[in-house]
């Protein structure tokens, strides 16, 4: 676990160098929610459809994120491992990374016992290593406007350090079309 969680491989190596983006602060300009100081987030729901992530504590909306992107195949729950698919379901943020091998890296628990019952029936594995996180590390330009990872939620880098700031360990993550 310490190793998968040390790398975060959302992406194979190729997905991410070769991009192209000027280097012009377009992250800089990303407007983040107002959170209050203080505010913990304890449930994070995506919408897959709608491209967005929302923090709430207890019922209230607490933040929102827009332009979210998934895997390369981002319609459909994941099934198996490299099916480049992003996880439908509940789940829990149950582990984080500050030295991933991109910007910060929430743990999702995929795969459940569902997930791994489905994939052994079909002689596969389920995967795993699934994360809401940053670009990758050494990328300057603007956040990637694509679907890029093999599954994982990416967002900015200064969208993803604010969730790492207020989600923690334990909240519940519910994935929807």
């Amino acid at each position: 676990m310490v190793a998968a969680l040390a790398l975060a491989s959302c992406s194979t190596a190729n997905d991410a160098p070769g991009i192209q983006g000027e280097k012009d602060g377009a992250e800089a300009s990303i407007k983040l929610p107002d959170i209050p100081e203080g505010t913990m987030a304890d449930r994070i729901l995506v919408d897959k459809s709608d491209r967005l992530l929302i923090l709430f504590k207890g019922e209230e909306e607490i933040a929102r994120y827009s332009k979210i992107r998934f895997g390369d195949a981002p319609e459909g729950h994941k099934r198996f491992e490299g099916d480049e698919r992003t996880p439908e379901g509940i789940y829990t943020i149950d582990g984080r990374n500050p030295g991933s091998r991109y910007h910060l890296s929430l743990r999702v628990s995929y795969p459940n016992a569902a997930d791994r019952a489905y994939a052994e029936a079909h002689g596969k594995s389920a995967g795993g290593d699934i994360f809401l996180h940053g670009q990758p590390n050494g990328y300057d330009g603007p956040p990637i406007d694509r679907d890029w990872t093999d599954g994982c939620i990416a967002l900015s880098n200064a969208e993803i350090k604010q969730i790492w700031d207020v989600v923690p360990d334990g909240a519940e993550i519910e994935i929807r079309p």
